[in-house]
């Protein structure tokens, strides 16, 4: 098995291990784009799993946010970044030590779109650590939802127009990620005040934000609607509807979607 194959098997398997949702969209992708959107999305998910790491103090979470940007914005120092990681390799999952591994994954013509928006979203990360996640207005929110998950739509879109030349609006796809992540909210609503984290602005009762989730998803399908190319459809279609049903769940009180109304959704889609 050569190096390049092997690699891809460890970055799907990982991948799996990590989300499941976006595992099932990413699987249906063509080549080039199975690999470019794998390690876009495990790109993303190394820094991730810094900004929450549960038991790292805030002043790390920083350090390591900030320093990774500051290695993302040139040809990546695999051998610095390993330096950096080091002294917390024991806390830290396979998706965030092996992030040169996702780097040289992705393919050499778009990787620098990929790293961009990586270091743009692991400098906003930062920010909000030093904030401690106190969303206080609506602009608050937007800004957080912007750097966590709207950077995910912008990145998306420069993946889809190096593909086969797909433009999408920048601000829909924002919205795109956006809607994704207010659900994400909604859902994680009672486990993030637990952890002393606030996501909904000063005086938004539950219903502000289900507003807010729905003029984000409704924009996520006017994104949808500039979209031709069916492979690329399929994959945005996937979180979207899913998105779309936790939404309904919530709403009738039940935490999330079933296992089963999650496959049945896939399939619904794979068959339109």
């Amino acid at each position: 098995m050569s190096e390049e194959v092997l690699l891809e098997k460890e970055a799907m398997h990982v991948l799996k291990l990590t989300s499941r949702t976006f595992y099932i969209p990413i699987k249906l992708l063509k080549q080039p784009l199975r690999k470019t959107v794998a390690s876009a999305y495990l790109c993303m998910r190394a820094i991730d799993e810094m900004e929450d790491h549960p038991e790292m103090d805030k002043a790390t979470k920083q350090h390591l946010l900030r320093e990774t940007s500051r290695l993302l914005s040139g040809p990546f120092d695999k051998e610095a970044y390993q330096a950096l990681i080091e002294p917390h390799a024991s806390l830290l999952p396979e998706v965030t030590l092996r992030l040169g591994d996702w780097i040289d994954f992705c393919p050499q013509e778009i990787v620098h779109k990929v790293t961009e928006s990586t270091r743009i979203m692991a400098t906003g990360m930062a920010d909000w650590v030093e904030r401690e996640w106190q969303v206080k207005t609506k602009e608050d929110l937007d800004d957080y939802t912007y750097y966590v998950a709207g950077l995910v739509g912008v990145m998306l879109s420069d993946i889809w127009r190096w593909y086969d030349g797909t433009e999408t609006n920048r601000e829909l796809a924002i919205a795109y990620g956006r809607g994704l992540q207010a659900v994400n909210v909604l859902r994680n609503k009672d486990e993030d005040a637990e952890r002393g984290v606030r996501f909904f602005p000063d005086n938004w009762t539950r219903a502000d934000m289900f507003m807010y989730a729905e003029d984000n998803l409704a924009k996520a399908d006017e994104y949808m609607k500039d979209i031709q190319t069916r492979n690329i459809q399929l994959f945005c279609s996937i979180p979207l509807a899913l998105a779309k049903k936790t939404l309904k769940a919530l709403k009738r009180g039940e935490e999330k979607m079933s296992r089963q109304e999650v496959e049945e959704t896939v399939e619904e889609i794979l068959n339109k």
